[in-house]
């Protein structure tokens, strides 16, 4: 007699019912379990239950927190920087080290957290380790000098190591929140069906801009005449107050929104549903009192046949070298490359503008000069502009969180192509008209365009790449996808590779081309014209799958 998968269509077991050590199986697995196995297709993939709205909005406080930290680093950075007295020569420096590692290590992040182990999940040992990072860089460069006054005597020593510490922490805060977006999109792929999956990526812009906006809101404040200040000793030390306490509720909410099932047990349950050939009776082993023998690393469903055991299917996941990585990002399908380029073509534009917007306010939009003695009103001017700049940058905020709820009711209308090329049209346009008529408040009232952009790279972009997974999971790629699974984090490390990249050409390039031209308006006129030529690039070479299935 002999047991095909047939013999198990309406009876196979739950994974929890066969006695295998370590395996943890929720009402959730269960659920879906049964529904597949009802449905006569116990061996298709099965997609997570459906998540309520409440767990999708916890996941996305990672995202908020992340971005309060972000819009702190953006208004202080530079006064803690030029406080310390760091050379201008170091300027570049700061800025370029952080992007540089990120653009070579963030796939070897992406695939590490692919490959993990860890009995609490895949993605989130990774998020917690990055979420400690950015809260040590964040406290670094914003007590740092205040910490080597205490300890250091010398007041030339006490400058070096002010410096020293400051761009440390700038360089360890920028790589932590640089590298933890991967990890974040990775688990919200894992553990969400597709429809959760799109619903969670626009409550992270949600929460994003929200978290911005809120972040800006709070640096806008004189902390350092406030009781607080004076407590404290200085707004930088409020600031990481009020920042570190914001990150570390958002990223504790965060990490317990939903659970994840680790590698191995989900290795478990595919070997057990592995093969179509028949098995002699007999081949599962002894069963006792209704359960498997001998558990986890004794299962011998494969092995008579010569097949690997699921150790060896543990170890084989395990295997990944620089090598294999490389190998694997270049032989990157082309639609998934096509989406990198778009990506990097619509952070370079975003970037371009918004690292020199306060700077494009306070000289071309006021007239001011940076330049200037600190007691002239050409520099109290410039300083005007930067001021009014910074609330620019809030209406962007807040625009992205209004946008972001606004795709969810545009996305049925226009699909996927239509808002990624919305979002670069009006940032091109908007971005242009600034340059070429630079008044206070229509200036201001574009900056709600910047919004719609920045809401655009947070959500499109990783909707296509849940749409690509789930089209190799359902077998549309011509029958492949049993043979060569993608690996979520790989995939969107590779896309958030592409800010790192975009930093570089804006860290390198920008600066030449204002010294070439003399003046900042060179600065949006280039933003202007990467997010046109993105749009063409959006509209004719990144595919998308919902113009495949009608």
């Amino acid at each position: 007699m002999t047991l095909t998968r047939q013999d198990f269509g309406g009876t196979l077991p739950r994974p929890c019912e066969l006695g295998i050590a370590s395996m943890e199986c929720s009402s959730g697995k269960e659920e879906t379990m049964l529904q597949s196995l009802a449905a006569g297709e116990p061996f298709r993939p099965v997609e997570p239950p459906k998540k309520a709205t409440g767990r999708l909005v916890m996941h996305s406080m990672a995202m908020f927190g992340r971005e309060f930290c972000y819009a702190v680093e953006a208004a202080f950075v530079t006064p803690v920087l030029l406080s310390v007295g760091l050379p201008k020569s170091l300027y570049s420096l700061v800025w370029l080290i952080s992007p540089i590692l990120g653009f070579v290590l963030q796939p070897v992040v992406g695939s590490a957290s692919d490959h993990c182990n860890s009995a609490w999940g895949k993605r989130r040992p990774y998020i917690l380790v990055l979420g400690i990072m950015m809260l040590v860089g964040m406290a670094l460069y914003l007590n740092g000098e205040t910490v080597v006054s205490a300890l250091v005597a010398d007041r030339g020593t006490q400058r070096t190591w002010a410096i020293v510490i400051t761009m440390l922490g700038v360089v360890l805060f920028d790589f932590a929140a640089d590298f933890i977006d991967g990890p974040i999109k990775a688990y919200l792929f894992d553990v969400c069906s597709h429809q959760d999956k799109e619903k969670g990526l626009h409550y992270h812009a949600l929460l994003t801009g929200l978290g911005g906006a809120l972040g800006y809101l709070t640096g806008a404040i004189d902390w350092g005449h406030t009781v607080l200040g004076k407590y404290l000793g200085s707004e930088f030390q409020v600031m990481f107050f009020y920042a570190a306490l914001v990150f570390l509720i958002c990223l504790t909410v965060h990490l317990c929104s939903i659970p994840e099932t680790s590698l191995a047990d989900k290795v478990e349950s595919e070997a057990l549903l592995k093969t179509a050939e028949p098995y002699p009776y007999g081949s599962i082993g002894k069963v006792k009192n209704g359960y498997f023998n001998s558990g986890y690393n004794e299962i011998r469903v494969l092995s008579r046949q010569g097949k690997p055991t699921l150790k060896e299917d543990i170890q084989v996941q395990k295997q990944m070298t620089i090598k294999s990585l490389l190998k694997a990002l270049l032989s990157m399908p082309s639609h998934y490359r096509c989406l990198c380029v778009s990506h990097l073509m619509g952070w370079t534009a975003f970037l371009s503008n918004m690292l020199f917007f306060t700077d494009f306010m306070g000289q071309i939009v006021f007239n001011g000069d940076p330049y200037a003695p600190h007691n002239s009103t050409a520099y109290l001017t410039y300083e005007r502009g930067v001021e009014i700049g910074c609330w620019g940058m809030c209406i962007n905020a807040i625009s992205s969180s209004l946008y972001s709820y606004l795709q969810k009711a545009l996305l049925p209308y226009i699909g996927l192509k239509g808002l990624y090329f919305i979002g670069y049209l009006l940032f091109g346009l908007g971005t242009g008209f600034i340059g070429l008529f630079p008044k206070v408040y229509s200036t201001l009232a574009l900056c709600s365009l910047f919004g719609v952009m920045s809401s655009t790279l947070y959500t499109v972009p990783f909707n296509l790449i849940a749409d690509y997974h789930k089209e190799e999971e359902e077998g549309q790629t011509g029958g492949q996808a049993g043979e060569h699974k993608r690996g979520k984090g790989v995939d969107c490390a590779a896309l958030t590779c592409m800010v790192q990249l975009a930093q570089i050409i804006v860290g390198v390039g920008l600066g030449f081309l204002v010294s070439a031209a003399g003046s900042v308006v060179v600065v949006v006129i280039s933003a202007s014209a990467i997010a046109l030529l993105g749009c063409c690039f959006v509209a004719f070479f990144v595919r998308y799958v919902e113009e495949n299935n009608k």
